[in-house]
């Protein structure tokens, strides 16, 4: 490890500053020879990396989706060369190339700051064997070597003996406890986070090798942390638990606002979205938009969860725009006020009529048919006779008033004929036949 670490010495010089000001700051504060100062100093190096680190974050990220988004390609080349190892591989990295990703964009955030880790490991290795390096003097290694975090020095290790941990000031159990409960929570918070990603943040809806490389690692990383972690001092423990959780912070955040197309994270997220638009009618954050603008755009290549986004929105009255924006729609069913009923220019609904029986439907065909015959009566009655004109003659002959006597039996021949729609036609069978 110490030749490992001897490789990025050129490194260790801008590192030991920034730890020195830091220790500046909190020294102020805490006291220079305590260890919150030294501990804080340590953490603050960290978080200072990582915010340096947030655009090859943001790198992976993209590079993770891509690798993704060519899943279904993968595994089309998976098996059709499935007999031949050599060809498959060739297939895969022309794949690479004409999409332009790169598999090992995942790592790059941990090879970026694997130098960062090194050269803090030096610097921690010569304070615990006294020697001055970078802008540490004596004076500043003296406060170090008398910084405890919990009753464990920065320098010490978990297999350091009594000899050693003697000479700095402490105890081999008080090292060992807080080295061995420093060393499990940076492997489950490792172990959390690629569970997080594999568990949340993956879709589902493709099955390839890829996946099972990805849960192999949740599996091996904490191994690997766990066995490296008991040559580590407990500052260097320090640093790689806080990277760890800022790691799983900044995962959280990510799953939660800007999950992966098809996986458990956008069901939710997109979820919440659907609530949120509805509730106020438009989409009202930049980051909203444009994934809503990324879901239009897909049209019919959308999966369940997005189809079903959109699908929410149209039962809401609203539909999506190219731009991301979310307005009413004009196809709405029907427009309510605020107490429940339909507004004015509202559609009503259809009501269905209600089914009659046989008997019920007889009796108001007679029932129409006689009303409709006192109606004609009525109107034969009241009709007025105009004076102006010629009135009929005297000796008309009863043949001239047939017609209009016809015309008014007319009503009640109709009137029988609809009460005996509902009878048999033909002979009726009498009901008592006689007995002979």
């Amino acid at each position: 490890m110490d030749t490992i670490a001897s490789l990025f010495s050129f490194i260790t010089t801008p590192v030991s500053w920034v730890i020195v000001q830091f220790h500046k700051v909190y020294g102020a504060i805490f006291g220079p020879d305590t260890g919150w100062a030294w501990g804080l100093s340590i953490v603050s190096l960290v978080i200072l990396i990582r915010i340096c680190l947030i655009p090859l974050f943001v790198k992976q990220i993209k590079s993770t989706r891509a690798m993704q988004t060519l899943q279904p390609e993968m595994k089309k080349i998976q098996e059709r060369y499935k007999n031949d190892k050599q060809r498959q591989s060739e297939e895969m990295m022309k794949l690479y190339k004409e999409t332009g990703t790169n598999p090992l964009s995942s790592c790059l955030p941990i090879l970026a700051q694997s130098p960062f880790f090194f050269a803090l490991y030096h610097v921690l290795n010569s304070i615990a064997t006294g020697d001055t390096i970078g802008v540490i003097n004596e004076s500043l290694l003296a406060s170090a070597r008398k910084a405890h975090i919990f009753g464990a020095p920065l320098a010490a290790k978990f297999k350091d003996g009594s000899a050693t941990v003697q000479a700095l000031g402490a105890t081999v159990t008080d090292v060992r406890v807080v080295t061995a409960v420093m060393i499990i929570l940076m492997s489950a918070s490792q172990f959390y986070t690629q569970r997080q990603l594999m568990t949340k943040n993956v879709d589902t809806t493709v099955k390839t090798p890829f996946m099972q490389q990805q849960k192999m690692l949740m599996y091996v990383f904490p191994v690997m942390f766990a066995v490296f972690g008991i040559n580590f001092p407990v500052g260097v423990l320090v640093y790689w638990l806080t990277t760890n959780v800022w790691t799983m912070g900044q995962q959280m955040y990510v799953i939660h606002n800007n999950p992966t197309p098809g996986s458990k994270a956008q069901a939710a997220y997109l979820e919440r979205l659907t609530k949120h638009v509805t509730t106020h009618g438009k989409a009202r954050k930049r980051s909203e938009r444009t994934i809503i603008k990324a879901i239009v755009a897909k049209g019919r290549d959308r999966n369940e969860f997005e189809r079903k986004f959109i699908n929410g929105l149209n039962k809401a009255g609203l539909a999506a725009q190219a731009d991301g924006t979310v307005i009413q729609s004009e196809s709405q069913a029907a427009v309510q006020t605020e107490d429940g009923s339909p507004a004015s220019g509202a559609t009503p609904k259809r009501q269905q009529p209600k089914r009659q029986s046989k008997s019920q439907r007889q009796s108001g065909a007679a029932a129409g048919g006689a009303s409709s015959g006192a109606k004609a009566a009525d109107d034969a009655q009241s009709s007025p006779t105009s004076l102006s004109k010629s009135e009929e003659p005297e000796d008309a002959t009863p043949e001239d008033a047939k017609p209009a006597a016809s015309a008014k039996k007319q009503p009640g021949a109709g009137n029988r004929s609809k009460a005996q729609s509902g009878q048999r036609k033909g002979p009726q069978r009498p009901k008592s036949p006689s007995k002979k």
